[in-house]
C-alpha cells in the first residue's frame, strides 16, 4: 500500500486525505498547529491517522507522495528534504485532478479571483449544469471529486496552489491580471511570481480556452515570450482587433468567433471598473460553455458579490461602511479607492509583503481625507503616508480602528476597511478582519 503524507489539516488537507483514503493510499495528516475539532472527528470518522502541533519527521519515512497545504513554503527543510529524496510534493488540487475527468475551469491573478470565480459558478449553476466551487472558496476539490463528483469545476487557484501543479490541466484558465503580490516567497523578485501565474496555462492543448485581460502590461509581455497552445479570448475595456469581450456603448459585448452576446452594463448587479473586467471573463466562459442568452442575463441580474470585497456593511448618520478585507495587496485597495465617489476615510495596515504604496499614492491624495493605520507595526505606512494625508492616526485593534474611523468620517463620507496587507498580525484570517469590522459597524 502506497503511503500519502498531508501537510496541513485545513479543508484543502482534509479533503486530499479522504480522497486518498478512497484511493487506497495509507494516509497520514500531519499539522504543526491545532487542527478544528471538525476536522479531527472527520479525520477519525474515516479512520486516518493525524498529529497535530508537531511533524514526526519518522512517521514521514517511506513516504510515496506528499501532498502539502498552499501556505506552507517550499523553502522549508521538510519539504527540501522530501524533493532531495525525489518524494513527489504535490498541492490537493493537483491530486484531485488525478482522478477527474470533469471540466476544470480555473481562475487566477492577483485580483478579482473570487468574484469571478463565484460568478462563474453562479452562471453554470442557474443554467442548471452540475457544477463544483473549489480552490480557495468552496470545499476542495479532493473532497468534491470523492464525495460529490460534478461535470464541471470551478476553481480559484493562487500562486501557491499552482506551484504544486504539474500535470492537472485547465480546460478553460483565467488570467484576471498581475501585479505584485506575496514577493517574501518569491525571493523579492517579480518575475518569479509572474512564472508563478503563467502555470495556470501548463499543458493546455489547442481544444482549451485561454481568457486574459489584453491591457495588463505584464500578461501581454509574457504572451509575446510564450506559445500557448489553447484557443485564446482577451478582453479589455474599449473595442479593438480581436477581442472576445469588451464594453461599447454602455453594452457588455462578447465575440467567441462561434457566437455573440450582449448586455446592458446596468443590468449587471456588480459596479465598479475592475467588476466590468470580472464581469467580461465570467461572461466569454459562460458563452464558451454554450448557456443561453437569457440564462447568462438573469444569472449576472442575480448575482451577489463574495464577503469581504467591496461590501457595503451599514450607513451609520449619514455614512457608508465598506469592507473590503479581502485587498491583501495594494492593487486591490487601488481598485477600491478608484471606485470610490465620496471622502473616504481608509483603514489601512497589518503583515507587510513587500508592499510599495506608491500605486495609491495619487489616489489617496485625491479621495482620502483621514488614514488609520491598523497593525501591530505601522512604522512603512507613516515613512509613506506621513504629510501625504490631513490626519493619520494608529489602531491596536478593529474597535479602535471603527472608533477612530466613527469620530474621524463626515456625514457623506465612506469608511473604507481594504488593509493593502496580509492580517496575521492582529487576526486569524482576513475573514476574521472583515467580519470583526462589520461587528464592530454594527455595533455603532
Amino acid at each position: 500500500m502506497k503511503k500519502l503524507i498531508v501537510l496541513g489539516a485545513g479543508e484543502s488537507g482534509v479533503g486530499a486525505a479522504i480522497l486518498g483514503k478512497e484511493k487506497g493510499y495509507n494516509v497520514f495528516v500531519s499539522d504543526s498547529g491545532k487542527i478544528q475539532t471538525r476536522y479531527k472527528q472527520e479525520l477519525e470518522s474515516h479512520s486516518i491517522a493525524w498529529e497535530e502541533g508537531t511533524h514526526t519527521l519518522s512517521m514521514f519515512e517511506d513516504a510515496d507522495l506528499v501532498v502539502k497545504s498552499p501556505g506552507i513554503p517550499d523553502s522549508l527543510p521538510m519539504i527540501l528534504s522530501f524533493k532531495k529524496a525525489s518524494i513527489p510534493v504535490i498541492s490537493e488540487i493537483e491530486f484531485a485532478g488525478r482522478y477527474s475527468n470533469a471540466k476544470m475551469i480555473c481562475i487566477t491573478g492577483s485580483n478579482g479571483k473570487t468574484t469571478t470565480t463565484m460568478l462563474i459558478y453562479h452562471l453554470l449553476k442557474c443554467a442548471g449544469l452540475k457544477v463544483g466551487l473549489a480552490g480557495n472558496i468552496g470545499n476542495s476539490l479532493a473532497r468534491q471529486v470523492a464525495q460529490t463528483p460534478q461535470e464541471y469545476y470551478v476553481i480559484e487557484l493562487s500562486s501557491f496552489q499552482l506551484d504544486g501543479m504539474y500535470e492537472f490541466k485547465a480546460d478553460v484558465a483565467i488570467l484576471l491580471n498581475i501585479t505584485p503580490d506575496h514577493l517574501d516567497r518569491y525571493e523579492y523578485k517579480f518575475q518569479n511570481y509572474i512564472n508563478s501565474k503563467f502555470r495556470i496555462v501548463q499543458n493546455m492543448s489547442v481544444s482549451d480556452c485561454f481568457i486574459y485581460w489584453n491591457e495588463d502590461p505584464y500578461i501581454r509581455k509574457e504572451l509575446s515570450e510564450r506559445q500557448i497552445k489553447a484557443k485564446t479570448y482577451p478582453f479589455a475595456l474599449e473595442k479593438s482587433e480581436d477581442l472576445a469581450a469588451y464594453i461599447e456603448n454602455e453594452l457588455i459585448k462578447i465575440n467567441t468567433g462561434n457566437r455573440t452576446f450582449q448586455t446592458p452594463v446596468s443590468e449587471l448587479t456588480l459596479r465598479g471598473q475592475h467588476n466590468m473586467y470580472n464581469s467580461m471573463a465570467a461572461g466569454i466562459t459562460a458563452v464558451l460553455a454554450n448557456i443561453s442568452d437569457e440564462s447568462i442575463r438573469e444569472a449576472f441580474r442575480t448575482f451577489k458579490g463574495a464577503e469581504h470585497r467591496l461590501e457595503r456593511v451599514a450607513n451609520v448618520k449619514g455614512v457608508t461602511y465598506i469592507n473590503d478585507s479581502k485587498a491583501t495587496n495594494v492593487n486591490s485597495c487601488w481598485y477600491a479607492l478608484q471606485s470610490m465617489t465620496t471622502p473616504v476615510v481608509l483603514i489601512l495596515g497589518g503583515k507587510d509583503k513587500g508592499n510599495d504604496y506608491t500605486e495609491i499614492e495619487a489616489l489617496v491624495k485625491e479621495k482620502v481625507s483621514a488614514l488609520i493605520c491598523l497593525g501591530v507595526d505601522n512604522s512603512k505606512l507613516h515613512a509613506f503616508f506621513d504629510g501625504k494625508v490631513s490626519h493619520i492616526e494608529d489602531a491596536g485593534s478593529m474597535k479602535e480602528a471603527v472608533e477612530a474611523a466613527y469620530r474621524l468620517a463626515k456625514k457623506g463620507d465612506t469608511v473604507l476597511l481594504s488593509p493593502c496587507c496580509a492580517s496575521f498580525d492582529l487576526f486569524k484570517s482576513y475573514e476574521d478582519r472583515g467580519t470583526q469590522f462589520k461587528e464592530m459597524v454594527k455595533s455603532l
